[in-house]
């Protein structure tokens, strides 16, 4: 492959958005419409849909200082999809149809901004434009909260949620510990197969606020050793907080939660919800104690409020690096985090991993960082999350609320 190519890029944002996604989407735009390899910066809206569908929005159109403010706007700013592509080598309709469109617009790096289920559409675009003849550097860029991406220590997004979880469960021990008359909380957080965010809850142990118990889906759950535990900590203090991750699961393999099986979203992953009511309604019949279920919901991959400073500069670093890489000659690749120590400190350090090694492939706390009796996380956990949610970002307001980008979002002819 030539080193030197010209031609236009594509930024598309894919899953399920997180409080520095759009960060990334600045590293890739900035940095794109700063390089004299790439003639035209094209946003897709809604990921693959908008290149299937022919409508990209001109970056190059966009005030400088909007597109700046994504360093700080949540959510997908160019918006986000759940797309399942076929088997190229089944159904190649999307493909052809992707071609095109590349080659109306003379796009020759496609740079996708997303999790696992966006790794792989990223790969088998890169497969089928490697097997049509068609020169297109194909870069993905990760995204996800769920920290679950393979082969890479960390995924942006994750820094700031953790944060967020953390400092949610803080407060919200110091307000169940307000009356004389204690209570059992129950806090649901996000995670399907993976529990980086529920263990993140551990980190309010730091500050004196952290959960009595915390159940991640590495582990099988125990419906009776729960509730014994539970009403054993209340017993002896008055209170109990327990953190779950909404995918734990019994040893049979089947969700806990109630509505393990009310809805499925385009890559027939179960939508999962009514955990944190469940296991409240559970624990007071058995208990007959003050019992409050919270779903901290939607609310862990938006609070850009309270957003990691590490995890927004890396974010931005992933998207930099993905131009950067690919017009340098590299394509069919990932970028990856690696976790060095330089003089006693925490360092990001990007590389690149091929897209075969991370699409599908999911990656779950170490067994060894959880407690022997499943209920909780070790000091190893810790150790590994405490250095991704530090920093506070500088954050332009207006009228004391936080001022995002507003883009035009000029449609490209």
């Amino acid at each position: 492959m030539e080193k030197t190519l010209q031609g236009a890029c594509i930024i598309g944002q894919s899953g399920g958005p997180t409080s520095v996604i759009n960060a990334s989407a600045y590293g890739v735009i900035r940095t794109a419409l700063d390089n004299g390899s790439i003639t035209k910066v094209y946003g897709a809206a809604h990921g693959i849909k908008g290149v299937l569908d022919d409508k990209l929005y001109d970056m190059g159109e966009e005030d400088a200082y909007e597109l700046s403010l994504l360093m700080n706007t949540p959510s997908s700013e160019l918006g986000s999809c759940r797309y399942k592509m076929a088997d190229p080598d089944k159904d190649d309709t999307d493909y052809r149809r992707i071609l095109e469109i590349f080659k109306k617009y003379d796009v020759r790096y496609f740079f996708y901004n997303g999790g696992n289920d966006s790794m792989d559409t990223c790969d088998k675009v890169s497969r089928f434009m490697e097997k049509s003849g068609y020169e297109c550097r194909v870069i993905g860029v990760p995204k996800t909260i769920d920290n679950d991406l393979y082969n890479t220590d960390h995924c942006p997004g994750f820094g700031s949620a953790a944060k967020y979880i953390a400092t949610a469960c803080a407060e919200v021990y110091k307000d169940a510990h307000v009356y004389d008359t204690g209570m059992i909380v129950i806090i649901e957080i996000m995670g399907r197969h993976a529990g980086w965010l529920a263990a993140s809850s551990a980190l309010a142990s730091l500050v004196g606020c952290g959960p009595d118990l915390i159940y991640l889906p590495e582990r099988d759950f125990d419906m009776d050793d729960f509730i014994a535990r539970a009403s054993a900590i209340y017993r002896e203090k008055g209170n109990c907080i327990v953190a779950v991750s909404e995918g734990i699961h019994y040893a049979d393999g089947s969700f806990v939660s109630e509505a393990k099986t009310s809805a499925t979203d385009g890559f027939g992953h179960a939508q999962l919800g009514g955990l944190a009511s469940l296991l409240s309604a559970v624990i007071k019949e058995r208990t007959g104690a003050k019992v409050r279920g919270i779903e901290l919901s939607l609310l862990q991959r938006c609070a850009a409020h309270i957003a990691s400073k590490a995890d927004v500069e890396e974010a931005f670093l992933a998207g930099k690096v993905a131009v950067e890489s690919a017009v340098a000659g590299e394509s069919g690749k990932m970028v990856a985090f690696k976790r060095e120590c330089a003089d006693g400190k925490y360092v990001c350090v990007p590389t690149l991993v091929p897209l075969t090694s991370v699409a599908n492939f999911e990656k779950k706390v170490p067994l060894e960082w959880i407690t022997e009796d499943g209920a909780g996380v070790k000091g190893e956990f810790i150790d590994y999350a405490l250095p991704l949610i530090q920093g506070e970002p500088e954050r332009p307001t207006e009228n004391s609320l936080p001022r995002y980008a507003r883009l035009k979002k000029v449609l490209a002819k």
